[in-house]
């Protein structure tokens, strides 16, 4: 057995298509001093029977990104390392049976213009042209992909590996990982082939990410919340009909996908290979029953079609010359799930120098991106693309075992699924409960999970249909309209009352901790007693975070922050930590209840003792009580009217609730204050405020102290930036939108230019019209201009306005 090297700049984990891609980009970024680890040999786990399909398609911005990259490289991959590979670029079609998905498509095709891509929305009448097969009666269109098709894995794989090698990176085979420490600094990985030394270490190592996460729980890790799908696809033998087509037209049909029925049909070789995401589905290695083996290099499960024969009878009926064709192979083998879907990049929660690219359940359609992205994470500290949809830190301490699969198990089922913006997902539920839960379930409570934490979306009032079927649309008018409606009409005049549950708190604590935040902020922090908003950029100026600032003393500063935020913002904190300051978290610890509305200073008046309602707005008071519980005041609102957020004790939670309501308070929910806070131009984490955006183009300048002592990072990139000026600016935006209001990602038109894009948007009821805030070519930004907003493939006319849209000079917060 030969020894490997003692040492390496990066230890990857795993030698799928992800680990070889991330190896190929990391020598690619000019790290040469690279290792990979592959217990057995390369494309051994979940790469060697994957299907291959290589979409660009993706409701994700970032992740449509990664998988766009993908078709990019691999397109001249075999030329530029030398090394052949089948690649079939023969384009693809999505099938549509409601106008949902309809509108789906138009948005799909929408940010692939944007991303360079011409994706074409087809007409029933025109599918026989591309997909000569195809029944077409019962259809309401198609999305047309040009740049999707299939690659060998395998090939891939090995490809991406001899690129690797040719940069001077090393691939140890046979070579299975058996413990990690932390000497000095550094990782030592224990093989059986001698130890290396490492800076950094990577776990890409597939269905087995969550066995390698364990070896990582004594440094600060945590176990991955990931599950074992099985996963069946079907090889048809040749079909006659097939073959003379294809030959006579020089190339392959076009991957089929019948998303409503859920499923792809895609031409192998003169045959077909029909690949069923079936509801009825099955997870593996589930427990002690049915342990996760030490090795299942190049196995699979015994075959089990009974759970898809209503799919293979579907696509029969689609595509009938499928029915005269005999059944060659079945391939069932594992696929790993991560709770939504989306699989790992990123920095290891809690762990230093250690990063994750692994939980891919389409590691060959991302693997390319992939590697770009882990590459990057690595070598750069950031990415070209905000990838909070594929960061380790989403999931926090209350995605268990049992979380993923019960969500894993979902997710499968669904695959296809169009992801609406109200619709709440059933699985998974209840992991975080409130004390003041059962008083918002009898208020008529509809909950939806943040960060585990049920919190009310909206009130059912009676009559009101709050099954699941009826949030499935685009449209603004749900069954949850009217209620939203009221609700905010009651924030606007008179009182709302809304819980708030899970915000994330980190407490800075010890001699310099004010200066630390200081040195990680571009804003002025605020002094004792006053609360003060606070952006923290990336290097380049980019948006990483928005914090409440709340200073006691230059000892001891409370931050509060997004609940989903929570270890993605704690690692910002830790960043450069001096020794004698502590970054603690206290979110279980407080619940937070938002008073709200003009009447707000009446209802809270005969409650309060201790704290000034006098006081101005963005001003805290730790002394004092509401109905006589100890809390903290904070006169600040995120739905922008006069308001005080109360931050109390979970167990005095339910005493102030009944005691405000029984005041005149009348409930609202996360899906109003959305509204509310459009209405007044504040920005949303990961939509309106992410690193896509630099804090010059997102018009938060006023946030920014060029003069500060201590600096901060991407002070440089933004002083440049805004003496030239930035190349896209934020807006607000009114807009002639018809039945549903602008989503992430709609696009804006001027004069048939493409000129930006909108980040989120929503109807404001404070002002009777639809609104969004936007990125725009900053030629265009000033307000009057008239300009298109793309919305599911209708034009709606729209004009730049100032933000914000409601109470433009903060009197009503001020009173």
């Amino acid at each position: 057995m030969s020894a490997i090297p003692s040492t390496a700049c990066v230890v990857i984990i795993g030698g799928g298509a992800v680990g070889a891609s991330c190896l190929f980009h990391l020598g690619k970024a000019g790290w040469r001093d690279c290792l990979l680890l592959e217990r057995n040999e390369l494309t051994a786990g979940s790469t060697w029977h994957a299907a291959g399909n290589v979409p660009t398609f993706s409701a994700s911005w970032s992740i449509m990104n990664m998988q766009r990259y993908s078709t990019e490289l691999y397109r001249g991959l075999a030329a530029a390392v030398d090394y052949p590979m089948n690649y079939h670029v023969t384009g693809s079609v999505r099938l549509a049976h409601t106008r949902e998905r309809m509108q789906e498509f138009e948005r799909a095709r929408g940010m692939g213009l944007a991303q360079g891509m011409d994706l074409e929305i087809l007409a029933p009448g025109d599918l026989p042209e591309r997909y000569p097969f195809v029944e077409t009666h019962d259809l309401k269109g198609a999305l047309y992909d040009p740049n999707d098709g299939d690659i060998d894995p395998a090939q891939l794989t090995q490809a991406l590996a001899k690129g690797a090698r040719d940069l001077g990176q090393r691939i140890e085979r046979f070579c299975p990982v058996t413990g990690i420490r932390r000497e000095g600094g550094e990782w030592v990985v224990e093989t059986p082939k001698g130890e290396v030394r490492a800076e950094y270490v990577v776990n890409a190592a597939g269905y087995y990410a969550r066995r390698v996460s364990e070896m990582f729980l004594p440094f600060g890790g945590r176990l991955i919340p990931m599950n074992v799908m099985s996963h069946q696809y079907l090889l048809f033998e040749e079909v006659p009909e097939v073959k003379a087509w294809s030959e006579e037209v020089g190339h392959k049909l076009p991957l089929l996908r019948d998303v409503d029925s859920s499923y792809y049909l895609r031409q192998e070789k003169f045959g077909f290979n029909l690949g069923p995401y079936e509801r009825n589905c099955r997870a593996h290695w589930t427990g002690s029953s049915d342990p996760m083996p030490e090795d299942f290099s190049f196995q699979l499960y015994p075959d089990d079609l009974e759970r898809l024969e209503w799919h293979i009878e579907d696509a029969m009926a689609r595509v009938p010359l499928l029915a005269e064709a005999g059944l060659s192979k079945v391939i069932n083998g594992p696929i790993p799930y991560m709770p939504d879907g989306n699989p790992l990049i990123g920095p290891m929660p809690g762990v230093p120098n250690a990063f994750e690219a692994c939980v891919f359940t389409f590691g060959i359609a991302q693997g390319g991106g992939a590697g770009k992205v882990l590459a990057e994470w690595v070598t750069e500290g950031q990415t070209e693309w905000d990838m909070w949809s594929c960061d380790p830190r989403r999931f926090t301490g209350f995605a268990d075992e049992a979380y993923a699969m019960e969500k894993g198990m979902e997710i499968y089922g669904h695959e296809y699924a169009i992801h609406f913006p109200h619709h709440i997902w059933p699985a998974g539920r209840d992991r975080k409960l409130s004390t003041l839960h059962s008083r918002l379930k009898d208020a008529g409570a509809v909950f939806a999970p943040y960060n585990g934490w049920e919190r009310a979306a909206w009130f059912a009032r009676p009559g009101d249909d709050t099954s699941e079927e009826a949030s499935l649309t685009w449209d603004r008018a749900g069954p949850w309209e009217g209620a939203v409606r009221a609700e905010c009409e009651a924030v606007r005049d008179g009182c709302g009352l809304i819980a708030i549950s899970g915000f994330t708190r980190l407490k800075v604590s010890g001699a310099g901790a004010r200066a630390h935040v200081d040195r990680l902020t571009a804003s002025r922090l605020p002094r004792p007693g006053r609360v003060g908003l606070a952006y923290f950029p990336d290097a380049r100026g980019r948006i990483l975070t928005e914090m409440s600032v709340f200073p006691h003393s230059d000892e001891e500063l409370t931050l509060i922050t997004a609940a989903v935020a929570q270890w993605h913002d704690r690692d910002v904190l830790l960043k450069d930590l001096p020794e004698d300051i502590t970054v603690t978290d206290h979110s279980d610890e407080w619940e937070c209840v938002l008073v709200t509305g003009p009447r707000a200073r009446d209802v809270l008046a005969s409650l309060v003792a201790g704290h000034d309602l006098s006081t101005p707005w963005l001003t805290f008071s730790t002394e004092g009580t509401v109905a006589g519980r100890d809390c903290t005041l904070a006169r600040v609102s995120f739905a922008g009217e006069l308001g005080w957020e109360i931050h109390c004790r979970p167990e005095d939670a339910p005493a102030i609730w009944d005691a405000v309501t029984a005041a005149g308070a009348k409930p609202f929910g996360m899906f109003a204050l959305d509204a509310l806070r459009i209405e007044k131009g504040y920005r949303a984490w990961k939509g309106d405020l992410s690193t896509d955006y630099s804090l010059v183009e997102a018009g938060l300048e006023r946030f920014i102290d060029f003069d500060k002592s201590a600096g901060f990072p991407g002070r440089e990139a933004l002083a440049k930036e805004a003496s030239a000026g930035p190349a896209k600016r934020a807006v607000g935006l009114v807009i002639d939108a018809g039945s549903a209001d602008a989503p992430y990602m709609a696009l804006i038109w001027k004069d048939g230019d493409l000129v930006g894009e909108t980040t989120s948007g929503a109807w404001g009821y404070r002002v009777g019209a639809s609104l969004a805030i936007g990125m725009i070519r900053a030629d265009l930004a000033a307000p009057g201009t008239e300009v298109e907003v793309d919305i599911f493939g209708e034009m709606r006319a729209a004009r730049v306005a100032e933000m914000p849209f409601w109470d433009a000079d903060n009197e009503r917060l001020r009173a």
